[in-house]
């Protein structure tokens, strides 16, 4: 693909300076930047990186004094990591699925499949699915029965959606990931050992000789409009009812829901976050890698969980969390102080302890 300056320049709604008609292939970091490339110098200290590199056009700083930099052209955004976004947009073909359905893909007869629609080799489509008009589905993905896809998803290879899941337009399902799998669900004839120790906070639990029956899941998975899925994410279904993601929320890799999870809209779930059954996130919720997030609980919305964060009890609204239990940030941040300066309280008690005790034999 190629692209001039000017039309970059357009895509990113940015100014563009100097020679915009000049062909663009790539987008490189500026010293390893080739006479073709779009240096990224969107901070001054990237400066130094153009005069090693050999770009003829750059994004720049606001402010920037481009011909002083030995460029001929340069493109000025606002907002310069914002810009990367439309960049990279413009500039990712996405994989290569031919037009139509593979020869190989297993379609049911009964599925139905939108107009402009590619299905790639190996696909199987269940009975009674929807696959929505300019999707496009990689090798080696299977749909469950009566499950329905929306308009223009893309769905990379080895995915697997399970049967009754619903799916917005602009799906996007990075490899591996599984939807639509059961829920991890198991419960004794008796009450078991867990039971009994979350009743009574672990203190005097009776060992329950009892083996473990699945409870069944027989909810689904609803996806709204613009979700986008990480490799390896699995997303298990509900148990009566169906585990829910609001629109526009995107789940990292390795990213787990448990049954009847419901996730709000607008929400960023980073690397490994685990969420147990049935807990609740609102909208705008921002959970760092690692945060994990205890079952039956509620988590507000525009709450922001730093990474390796365990929220065990509900969080209100627009509270930043840290740490293990989770706090307050600036109660984490106070408490790590105070953590630092045990060894010395520790000594101070010490020497207390032996001048008491020297004074009391003297006495």
């Amino acid at each position: 693909m190629s692209f001039t300056v000017s039309e970059i320049a357009s895509a990113l709604k940015a100014e563009v300076f100097g020679a915009g008609d000049i062909a663009i292939t790539g987008a490189s970091e500026p010293a390893s930047a080739g006479p073709d490339d779009l240096a990224l110098a969107m901070d001054p200290k990237y400066a130094e990186g153009l005069s090693q590199g050999s770009a003829r056009a750059a994004i720049l700083w606001d402010g920037a004094d481009w011909q002083a930099l030995g460029l001929e052209a340069a493109i000025v955004a606002p907002r310069p990591r914002y810009a990367m976004s439309g960049l990279t947009a413009l500039m990712d073909p996405g994989p290569e699925i031919a037009p139509g359905v593979h020869a190989s893909a297993v379609i049911d007869p009964s599925a139905v499949i939108g107009g402009g629609a590619a299905i790639g080799p190996f696909v199987v489509v269940g009975a009674g699915v929807s696959v929505g008009s300019g999707a496009r589905i990689a090798s080696h993905v299977s749909i469950g029965e009566d499950s329905t896809i929306g308009e223009d998803a893309l769905i990379h290879a080895g995915v697997r959606i399970g049967a009754r899941v619903s799916i917005g337009d602009r799906f996007i399902c990075q490899p591996g990931a599984v939807i639509g799998a059961d829920g991890f669900s198991f419960v004794t004839p008796e009450k078991s050992r867990v039971e009994e120790a979350r009743a009574s906070l672990g203190v005097d639990t009776q060992t329950v000789n009892a083996s473990w029956t699945r409870i069944h899941s027989i909810g689904t998975v609803k996806i709204g409009d613009d979700v986008e899925i990480g490799a390896n994410a699995t997303i298990d279904r509900g148990t009566i009812r169906a585990t829910t993601i609001g629109s526009r929320t995107k789940l990292d890799n390795l990213v787990h829901l448990g049954h009847n999870v419901t996730v709000g809209e607008d929400t960023l779930l980073c690397g490994q976050v685990g969420i147990a059954g049935s807990t609740k996130i609102g909208n705008r919720v921002v959970l760092g890698g690692q945060v994990g997030v205890s079952d039956n609980i509620f988590v507000g919305d525009d709450v922001v969980a730093g990474g390796a964060t365990k929220i065990m009890s509900k969080v209100p609204a627009g509270r930043v969390m840290l740490g293990y239990p989770a706090m307050k940030m600036e109660q984490y941040i106070e408490a790590g102080k105070n953590w630092r300066r045990l060894p010395r309280l520790m000594d101070d008690v010490k020497a207390l302890k032996k001048a008491v005790l020297s004074d009391d034999k003297d006495d």
